[in-house]
């Protein structure tokens, strides 16, 4: 095993055994939602709180994960966030109560916010910067599936053996990732001591969770007075925190501001958001019109998207190698394009009686668009960062990640709800009623992949420099030498 120590891609395997268990609870719980419901005897809201307060753990902490894999290495919080994914993971397997089962889906969120940043620090301390592109595709390979596949394997695993082991899946996985962590991934220490900030620690971690509970379950309180409260609080500690870090610019702060002089990492966090709020604007709502109006079973429901899953797999790779040749413009661009086009392609098909299978041409196009968005943005935010900020770089992306999710599914929720409010009380019956709503709810994404796009535009190409500089020195003109 000594050969494998450092070898960078199977470092990569390992991270990405992690980080595909941590996206994967993101999505493969909704499935599972009426089988603990039944089997806990829970009501809608305190299942809903176990998607919930793992998403919420996830969004406040993950800025302050990233911090601390800075300070005390990222193999080190990468074991630790596996450990106590992987024991939680087992709390949620054998949880006996809906209040067990949603305080050890929290813990499971700490220990995926303690793992995920490290997972792009460690892709750029191993790898160098020209197979950094492919790796990314990898990584990004990896995200695409594990979102996109959580609804298929969630509902075999329901269908088959039963809710709980949507959970206890993770422990086999956790284990080997974890023995894998020491036998091949370095531990890479940072070169002199560092100050931890305390008082950004708490204040970034308030804001995160008011302005995430807020979004989240704004719908379910109605929007009233106290979400309000609540979101103004948030943005009010968000405030404090963006002040406070300013006066911490020279004593190493959770957010170092240089990192915002790169367009491309200024661009491709916020490309990063938007895509979020696309993918669950189109996830969702399709999700349940698969069901609640065709009528189709979970695994079936889950296996009209496992084409997306497929192609995205196949071509985040070759995406990322793509970027690092030609510049990842051009490649975000092409795959914004697809995304868009599988999206309102969806909504065209969608019909009260639309067969399945008239919608896997559109399911390949978005699996084709996401293949080519995930890895180049990775790429292109981290491309310039230097080392000892990517740890810092890695948190400010995942979070805006999974603030990006909890906006989306806040977003559709409501245009979800209130349109077919207003669509059933025109007399229409619910499949006819969903339908359109089906074709409202496409616009939202659809506007924010037109915004991401804008984006894509403020890039700065490296490949122009890089060709630059590799270039041979032009020959001097014959004029000149002659004179000389």
């Amino acid at each position: 095993m000594q050969k494998w120590r450092a070898n960078p891609w199977a470092v990569l395997v390992t991270l990405s055994l992690g980080f595909f268990m941590t996206l994967l609870d993101l999505t493969i719980v909704n499935i599972a939602i009426p089988g603990m419901m039944s089997g806990l005897g829970a009501s809608l809201g305190q299942t809903l709180w176990v998607v919930s307060g793992y998403a919420l753990a996830l969004s406040a902490l993950i800025i302050t994960a990233g911090r601390l894999g800075d300070l005390h290495g990222p193999r080190t919080l990468f074991a630790a966030g596996l450990a106590v994914f992987t024991l939680a993971s087992v709390g949620c397997g054998l949880a006996p109560g809906a209040t067990a089962l949603i305080a050890a889906r929290v813990v499971q969120g700490v220990g995926a916010a303690l793992l995920t940043p490290q997972t792009m620090t460690l892709i750029v301390s191993v790898f160098p910067a020209a197979r950094r592109g492919t790796a990314m595709g990898v990584w990004g390979m990896v995200a695409g599936l594990a979102t996109l596949s959580g609804p298929t394997l969630g509902g075999i695993l329901v269908s088959t053996v039963g809710w709980r082991w949507i959970f206890l899946v993770n422990v086999p996985i956790g284990l080997a990732a974890l023995a894998l962590t020491f036998l091949v991934v370095p531990d890479i220490r940072p070169a002199r001591t560092h100050r931890f900030d305390l008082t950004g620690v708490l204040l970034s971690g308030a804001a995160l969770f008011c302005l995430a509970f807020g979004l989240q379950e704004g719908q379910h309180y109605q929007w009233g007075a106290g979400i309000w409260a609540l979101l103004a609080a948030g943005a009010a500690m968000a405030v404090a925190f963006l002040l406070h870090q300013r006066r911490r610019q020279d004593r190493e702060p959770l957010i170092p501001f240089a990192l915002f002089r790169d367009r491309n990492f200024t661009a491709m966090t916020a490309l990063v958001g938007l895509v979020s709020v696309a993918m669950l604007g189109l996830v969702l709502p399709f999700n349940l019109y698969l069901q609640s109006v065709l009528g189709l079973s979970a695994i079936k429901a889950g296996l009209v998207l496992a084409p997306s899953s497929l192609v995205s797999m196949t071509v985040g790779p070759f995406a990322g190698r793509l970027a690092d040749r030609f510049g990842g413009k051009y490649v975000l661009l092409a795959g914004l394009a697809c995304y868009t086009a599988g999206i309102v392609a969806i909504a065209l098909i969608a019909a009260p009686a639309t067969a399945w299978y008239a919608f896997v041409p559109a399911t390949l196009v978005t699996g084709l668009g996401v293949g080519c968005i995930i890895a180049p943005m990775s790429t292109e935010a981290m491309r310039h960062v230097p080392p000892h900020l990517a740890g810092a770089a890695s948190g400010v992306n995942n979070t805006v990640r999974q603030i990006g999710s909890v906006v989306g599914a806040a977003a559709v929720g409501a245009l979800l709800q209130g349109r077919l409010a207003a669509e059933l009380a025109t007399g229409k019956t619910y499949a006819v009623a969903f339908t359109a709503t089906l074709h409202t709810t496409a616009v939202l994404p659809v506007l924010v992949l037109a915004a991401g796009a804008a984006v894509c535009l403020l890039l700065r190409d490296h490949t122009r420099k890089h060709r630059a500089a590799s270039a041979p020195a032009a020959a001097p003109a014959p004029a000149a030498a002659a004179a000389r």
